[in-house]
């Protein structure tokens, strides 16, 4: 029996990560077989288990993350507005804090409402509170009582999100007639002399 328990433990232990098939069966002589080949034809008792690996999941976030992203959704309001929306990204990523970044100039209108008419950035939503312009202390006071931990281990930041493209500044009305159009050759803008 003792030699049994081991062999099963050993294969327990063996297995990894990976699922493995374990047989038992009873033999012909009434000695109980534990295998992970499949059983002789003269088995008795044939059973086939299932014995899984031990994982442990490590792409989801720790549960106390969780429960603050659900209790205190984190949405960060800025623009290409300089220190302080770099700041302000700068340390939920540096926490390792899953937010939702959205830029108030894609719908004006609807962020002047749920601001009450304040234009400022960078702005932080911790759940219903709003914190208005970047202040480490205050940030950090906020998302302690939401219950976000200081840093979230194997957390990846957030990309950096792409600076929107801004359209070409228009040249004045008389540059704009004696400068060639940008892509196309000088000698195309001036027709050449004819003889």
């Amino acid at each position: 029996m003792r030699k049994t328990c081991t062999l099963i433990l050993a294969l327990l232990l063996c297995g990894g990560a990976q699922a493995a098939q374990l047989y038992r069966w009873v033999d012909d002589k009434g000695r109980v077989e534990w295998r992970d080949t499949p059983p002789p034809p003269n088995a008795k008792k044939v059973e086939r288990r299932s014995v899984g690996g031990s994982v442990v999941e490590t792409s989801t976030l720790p549960f106390s993350v969780q429960q603050a992203m659900q209790n205190f959704p984190l949405v960060l309001y800025v623009t290409d507005c300089g220190e302080g929306c770099t700041k302000a990204r700068e340390h939920l990523n540096r926490r390792g804090l899953p937010y939702t970044e959205r830029n108030p100039q894609d719908d004006f209108e609807a962020f002047r409402k749920l601001t009450d008419g304040r234009v400022e950035v960078p702005l932080l939503f911790v759940g219903r509170q709003a914190l208005r312009g970047y202040e480490q202390g205050a940030w950090d006071t906020a998302l302690d009582a939401a219950g976000y931990p200081r840093v979230v281990i194997g957390a990846k930041p957030q990309p950096k999100p792409a600076p929107a493209a801004k359209p070409p500044a228009a040249a004045p009305a008389g540059e704009a007639a004696a400068a060639p159009a940008a892509g196309t050759p000088a000698a195309a803008a001036t027709p050449p002399a004819t003889p």
